[in-house]
């Protein structure tokens, strides 16, 4: 797993031409209604980038945090009419809620505007591949560090977060680019690097007991990939920290992409999908490629 770096405001939006056509869009964690949402970033990426299909992978709205106090700026309510625009000229938009939009899986399985909700998903890439997609929140049951750090460690980046946005007020007036406080303190915290550890085991546990090749989520905003015996682990990222998305090619393949576009990496195509088979002529694997489905639970 490597951390993504942070876009600056300044890096040229060169690489979106090697991305090629995205067939797949996959966003979490954009935390819309709080001051720390990067609207007007993957606002940028969605000009640049036309998926035929968008996966909403949870905490897209901030009904926690709006809450105590509501910030929806013109960045993102221009962000949201794109999104409905994109539902209504053929991209298939499909909203996972995640633990901070938690109320809308009660809509479960209703479509709204073109926008399907659903409390999962199954996503079928063009190589074959059958991904769980899910926000990821179902597995924090699973990671073995005490209840308090881990309220403790969600206050905290709260506060580190509005020490991000006046750190980089200083740096803008400096001309300096975006740096992430929040991020770069995570790396060093050793109870952070566990838990991610610990909740990729458990969504790859989870892909593995329903026999698929891997799972595609977010929750954690750390961004990366990982395969453990033979099973593929994808974390799309953020929008209040890294601004990255996970994007699937016309190939099935699966990059990490900053808002701009660009590759930051991509997902090791060694791993195959549990559903080849080999032809018998050649003795080798062949794909099995099947139409996307989806499912919802």
């Amino acid at each position: 797993m490597t951390a993504p770096r942070f876009p600056s405001q300044d890096d040229s939006c060169s690489g979106a031409a090697s991305l090629g056509q995205v067939r797949t869009l996959f966003i979490s964690d954009l935390h819309l209604g709080t001051p720390d949402c990067q609207a007007a970033l993957l606002s940028k990426l969605l000009r640049r980038v036309r998926p035929e299909r968008l996966y909403l992978v949870g905490d897209i709205v901030d009904l926690l945090a709006m809450r105590k106090r509501a910030v929806l700026d013109k960045d993102q309510q221009a962000l949201v009419a794109r999104v409905l625009r994109l539902a209504r000229s053929g991209c298939e938009v499909i909203y996972i809620p995640g633990n901070h939009d938690a109320s809308f899986r009660r809509l479960c399985g209703v479509k709204l505007h073109n926008v399907s909700i659903e409390r999962r998903a199954i996503h079928v890439t063009a190589s074959g591949r059958r991904l769980l997609v899910s926000h990821g929140d179902e597995f924090d049951t699973h990671v073995r560090i005490a209840p308090w750090l881990l309220t403790l460690g969600d206050g905290m980046h709260g506060f580190i977060l509005s020490l991000n946005r006046w750190c980089n007020r200083g740096r803008s007036l400096l001309g300096l680019p975006y740096w992430s406080l929040a991020s770069a303190l995570k790396r060093r915290s050793g109870t952070a690097q566990r838990y991610v550890a610990q909740f990729e085991e458990a969504a790859m546990r989870q892909a593995r007991l329903e026999g698929l090749d891997g799972y595609i989520g977010g929750h954690i905003h750390q961004a990366g990939f990982r395969v453990e015996d033979g099973v593929l682990y994808c974390n799309d990222g953020d929008w209040v920290e890294h601004c990255t998305a996970l994007a699937e090619d016309a190939d099935g393949a699966l990059h990490l992409i900053d808002w701009q576009g660009q590759i930051i990496e991509s997902a090791p195509r060694f791993v195959m999908s549990r559903q080849a088979v080999i032809d018998p002529a050649i003795q080798q694997p062949v794909m099995a490629c099947k139409p996307p489905e989806m499912t919802g639970a």
